[in-house]
């Protein structure tokens, strides 16, 4: 009983507060100087948007997609040393096939040549 009025009351406190910050945070008024798109005191010379590389971009995007797969494959190496597992061993398998076809494929379209 303690418990569960103990919960209500913290949840009842976060309320308040998420409340609270939310009217101190609010925007008061509109000004030149925080429009801009910089604030270093100097005038802007030039666009604010810049060309943007998109070889750039997508070595970005592969790093974060083959990042993710190199932690999905974390569970594999843990299995191959206690579980041992046909079904495990098939399914990493799958999965490793998986990821080098894609790999291949990044390969010959030329997404992993920087300069071309």
């Amino acid at each position: 009983m303690v418990m569960g009025l103990s919960v209500v009351f913290v949840c009842i406190v976060c309320c308040l507060f998420s409340g609270l910050f939310m009217m101190l945070s609010e925007k008061r008024g509109l000004d030149r100087e925080k429009c801009s798109p910089y604030e270093c005191g100097f005038e802007p010379i030039g666009s604010a948007r810049s060309p943007f590389s998109i070889r750039f971009f997508l070595v970005a995007v592969l790093f974060v997609v083959f990042d993710v797969e190199v932690v999905l494959l974390m569970p594999f190496a843990y299995m191959f040393f206690y579980g041992k597992s046909v079904l495990g061993i098939l399914s990493s398998s799958g999965f490793l096939l998986i990821l080098f076809v894609g790999l291949y494929h990044e390969y010959r379209e030329g997404s992993l040549e920087w300069v071309g």
